[in-house]
């Protein structure tokens, strides 16, 4: 039997604070209650206590899920042992608002790929697959091609593209001007809902390795139902794997 990872979901708020965070919580659960079958297992623990933020508590994890941590959420010391946790080759899925934290850390905001500006309202917008391919995105984008054919004939969509509603971010700096290194998941159509301000090309999710560890961000999530999403939680679900270094081991 394949020996499982530990996975810790942290989503301490010193700012906004989201009402999804409690659906986050069971969804990433969920998700290590299905891997317990699977090839590769992982255990979740969730806090929001920065004291785990040790180099030795933090030595029990592979990943860390920063679940819409929002504000300086982590001291000087605590943020120095995420740092060497991402230096020592371990992982980071950070979700939604968790750009929109530790402002004050240039790291932080390079980790994280780019720095939340603003959102206008919630609305209806065009996701487009820009990597279907990728290891986080490639078994989201082949369940999406086989359950969503007829939401497509009605919605007039095309393959490689969602109809999904959201907080869509703008961020401080275009991701692509924040790093070369950052590999663009998914963008969103800014034809498609009002403002937007990144143009044509509007990056909403992306992978990079970084420091010496690996990070995804999304910057989807702000709703309950995101957690009940079979595509965007597969994302998640793959993230992590990603994020352990298990990418070449995903099956269908």
């Amino acid at each position: 039997m394949p020996q499982s990872f530990r996975v810790l979901v942290f989503s301490r708020t010193k700012a906004y604070r989201h009402n999804s965070i409690p659906a986050g919580i069971r969804a990433l659960h969920r998700l290590s209650s299905i891997s317990a079958s699977g090839q590769q297992p992982f255990v979740v623990d969730d806090s929001e206590d920065p004291a785990l933020f040790s180099p030795e508590s933090l030595s029990a994890y592979r990943v860390i899920v920063l679940l819409q941590c929002s504000g300086e959420f982590l001291d000087s010391t605590q943020l120095g042992a995420l740092r060497g946790f991402v230096q020592a080759g371990n992982g980071i899925v950070a979700i939604h608002c968790a750009s929109f934290a530790m402002q004050s850390s240039e790291w932080y905001g390079r980790l994280i790929g780019a720095v939340f500006d603003n959102h206008p309202e919630p609305q209806l917008g065009l996701v487009k697959f820009l990597d279907p391919k990728h290891p986080i995105m490639s078994r989201a984008c082949v369940h999406h091609d086989k359950t969503d054919r007829l939401a497509e004939q009605h919605q007039q969509k095309a393959h490689g593209e969602r109809i999904w509603k959201d907080e869509w971010y703008n961020f401080k700096t275009h991701p692509r001007m924040t790093s070369a290194g950052l590999h663009m998941l998914l963008g969103v159509d800014e034809s498609s809902y009002k403002g937007g301000t990144h143009g044509e090309d509007h990056p909403i999710s992306w992978s990079q390795t970084f420091d010496g560890g690996r990070c995804f961000y999304t910057s989807l999530g702000h709703f309950d139902e995101a957690y009940e999403d079979e595509w965007f939680m597969r994302q998640i679900q793959d993230g992590i794997l990603w994020a352990a270094g298990l990418a070449g081991n995903l099956g269908d």
